[in-house]
């Protein structure tokens, strides 16, 4: 079962895009991970990066950038698909799109770091930090100095290898509660967007339409599996009132889908 809107953590993705879409949250949060200071975030709220309409979008968790104009993606994983690889290159090479207007030389590309924060270790080694850059593999020492930076952190970590600042927001979301200043902050954070009533009603409407679509795809699905199995039974062969029996349909609706599928 999916929450309701006052059970969101600050791990779940809507609640973590609401408290991000504070600049100085963002800001504490990138500080942290990046062990560097930074004067000023502007976060760009429910940020969608489209290429053109035949591709596919993408709609970015939190999307932000600073005085330096570093761009920032942001995005919170609780669930293991084995994509990250993948989807942190799609998102980055969508960034690039986003950033250059038509006829811009390359080198105005701003350097673009995309951040997955898991609550799983997704290479199994026991870090909490992933950091991947460009590099030579015939010369690890020459990197490519393309200002693409990608970051996974797991909160599942045993290493010794963050800042105690960025242990301890990792520690708040893997759920052991608020224990500094800034995670107390975040935690308030969170207290306060639940009475926030347009994001409970963006947080429904958006449980809504994942439901539809949840439905849709069910309903879709049944009806593919139903014509499989009538194609099967139709070239073994079986009567139209047998395969009208063993599928759940009138006989009538049989002989539409053989006829549409063109196996008379």
């Amino acid at each position: 079962m999916r929450k309701t809107y006052q059970e969101l953590e600050f791990k779940d993705a809507f609640m973590f895009a609401a408290v991000m879409s504070d600049a100085e949250s963002c800001r504490g949060v990138l500080e942290r991970i990046l062990g560097i200071p930074i004067r000023k975030v502007m976060v760009h709220a429910e940020h969608v990066l489209f290429v053109n309409p035949e591709t596919r979008g993408v709609r970015l968790d939190v999307y932000a950038d600073d005085e330096h104009g570093t761009v920032y993606n942001v995005e919170m994983q609780t669930t293991d698909n084995k994509n990250l690889p993948k989807r942190s290159r799609y998102y980055q090479g969508q960034m690039d799109m986003d950033a250059l207007k038509t006829g811009e030389d390359f080198a105005r590309l701003p350097q673009s770091i995309v951040i997955f924060i898991c609550t799983f270790d997704p290479f199994g080694e026991g870090r909490h930090i992933y950091t991947f850059c460009n590099t030579c593999q015939e010369n690890t020492a020459l990197t490519l100095d393309d200002d693409a930076v990608k970051i996974i952190l797991s909160t599942n970590g045993t290493m010794d290898d963050v800042s105690p600042e960025m242990k301890r927001i990792l520690d708040y979301i893997d759920g052991k509660g608020a224990s500094d200043k800034f995670t107390e902050e975040l935690e308030e954070a969170v207290c306060s967007a639940r009475q926030n009533e347009r994001w409970r009603l963006d947080y429904m409407t958006l449980e809504y339409e994942y439901r539809q679509r949840y439905l849709e795809g069910k309903e879709e699905g049944r009806a593919e599996g139903r014509e499989r199995t009538i194609q099967k039974l139709h070239e073994r062969g079986d009567s139209i009132a047998s395969i009208a029996d063993i599928v759940e349909l009138d006989e009538e609706a049989v002989k539409r889908i053989i006829k549409a599928m063109g196996l008379e």
